[in-house]
């Protein structure tokens, strides 16, 4: 049965999926007083979970504007659970290598970004494992390497916890995640002072850019994870490797940080990480189950810029019809394009072959995104704009996006949104907002704003996609019915 919803949004259907069943009848009997079996029976049967209301906005999805840049980004990502010491990622070349396989031989020049992104659990002895970044000179010249923004955040200090789905976070005090922490900072534009302004790195040596740990002692639960996003300018080729290894034993038994000549020689030495994770499905599979796999390599992109207007060369967008809607998907990709053609997913420049082939989820991109909105009628009318996580899928199979009632309790979406616009009063605003969104979930508009006829409102958002999420979202811009 389809009916249409009479409350807000107005475009929204409802179809209601009722599970219809008999089983067979009571029969009346002369003794209207159940027995005791009887009451225990029916005490002991769960009472049915209600079926939950699947809604279907109607309007157009349409491919978002812009594409990525083509900033290389070193991603570690794989193998995210860590059990044995190893190289995670190395961009070195093979030559002089133990393992040849586990260097992919790529030199970083310019602009350049890395994530890493590892956690561990109940380690042997609990002992502290440490995460390591070391960048080389390979020329001839003194290298110069630039630290422009850089975060990094233990798991243990930015816990996974449940949150209101908007909470303001001008400071960064609302997070639900390391990745979620990181990525904030880095948008607002901040360098931790675990990372140097820059290292100066003669030729032919090496230096350690990040050599923090990831303790899991005296804690409830032996288990940790750290996230760091950083972004670079190098003046001349550098080879950039992760790697993990256990912390390093004091002759009193304390533990203390592993060395540059210790980190070399597991670089040099060492094998890739183990376990891996799953192998990923491969892009020309045609049915069966789709596996991504986590990422190792160096992907392209790391910022995607869109301005949304009517058409190419227009300078205005023109807010949609009363009661309708337009939404624009973030983060699509192979399996969730939402009805597009469009994948935005960062493709991979190298990699290893037991990893994913792109860059699912663009962890730490940076979207800018301008709606130049303008209200072309001669009424007043309410507009508003929602960042928001509809259920997944390719094709939409509904003719329109999904969402359902209740939402799913696990959060899709845990991270922070710059909006900068004028208020209804003229007054021009920055906001920082914390997102929490479980999948399939109806949210209140972000922004909301009361246009007079003819008026031009520039909205701009911003955020790097968090690690803590999953892909994809959309924005819609909606015009309020009265």
């Amino acid at each position: 049965m389809i009916k249409k919803t009479s409350s807000p949004p107005p475009t929204h259907y409802i179809f209601v999926l009722a599970l219809i069943g008999v089983s067979g009848c009571w029969l009346l009997r002369q003794k209207s007083v159940p027995s005791p079996e009887t009451l225990a029976v029916a005490q002991d049967t769960p009472t049915p979970k209600p079926t939950p209301q699947i809604i279907v906005q109607p309007q157009p999805v349409k491919a978002l504007a812009g594409s990525l840049d083509t900033v290389p980004m070193f991603n570690s990502n794989s193998p995210e659970w860590l059990k044995m010491e190893g190289i995670l990622l190395s961009t070195f070349p093979p030559t002089r290598k133990a393992v040849p396989a586990a260097h992919l031989n790529f030199p970083f020049q310019g602009r350049f970004d890395l994530f890493v992104h590892h956690q561990t659990i109940n380690p042997k002895d609990l002992q502290t494992y440490y995460l390591g970044v070391i960048l080389h000179n390979p020329g001839s010249q003194i290298v110069t390497v630039d630290v422009l923004q850089a975060a990094s955040y233990l798991t243990q200090d930015s816990p996974y916890i449940k949150l209101p789905h908007y909470v303001e976070n001008p400071d960064n005090t609302v997070y639900a995640g390391p990745g979620d922490r990181a990525v904030h900072d880095v948008l607002q534009g901040k360098r931790q002072v675990d990372f140097p302004a820059k290292l100066i790195i003669r030729p032919g040596q090496s230096a350690m850019l990040m050599n923090l740990p990831m303790p899991v002692r005296n804690f409830e639960k032996p288990q940790n994870g750290r996230s760091t996003l950083m972004r670079l300018s190098s003046s001349g080729k550098v080879y950039a490797a992760s790697l993990a290894m256990f912390a390093k034993q004091n002759p009193d038994g304390t533990e203390r940080a592993p060395t540059l000549a210790e980190w070399q020689a597991l670089l040099d030495r060492g094998n890739l990480a183990s376990p891996r994770d799953k192998t990923p499905s491969s892009p020309q599979q045609i049915g069966g189950q789709l596996i991504y796999s986590r990422v190792a390599g160096v992907a392209q992109g790391s910022r995607w810029q869109a301005l949304l207007v009517d058409r190419p060369g227009a300078k205005d967008f023109t807010i949609p019809q009363r009661g309708k809607g337009v939404s624009y998907p973030i983060a699509t990709l192979r399996g969730g394009r939402l009805g597009t053609e469009q994948i935005q997913t960062a493709k991979m420049l190298v990699r290893y072959p037991d990893t994913a082939y792109e860059a699912h989820g663009n962890y730490g991109i940076e979207y800018n995104i301008n709606l130049p909105l303008y209200n072309a009628t001669n009424q007043p009318e309410t507009v508003s704009l929602t960042l928001e996580t509809p259920l997944k899928e390719d094709r939409l199979s509904q003719g329109g996006l999904i969402f359902r009632n209740p939402s799913f309790n696990f959060p899709w979406f845990r991270g922070s949104v710059r909006l900068r616009y004028k208020d209804d009063r003229g007054q021009q605003l920055t906001r920082y907002v914390h997102l929490w969104q479980p999948m399939g979930q109806v949210l209140e508009p972000l922004v909301q704003l009361g246009m007079p006829p003819g008026d031009r409102r520039s909205v701009q958002i911003d955020f790097i996609y968090p690690p803590d999420s999953t892909p994809p979202q959309v924005l819609t811009i909606r015009t309020a019915e009265n």
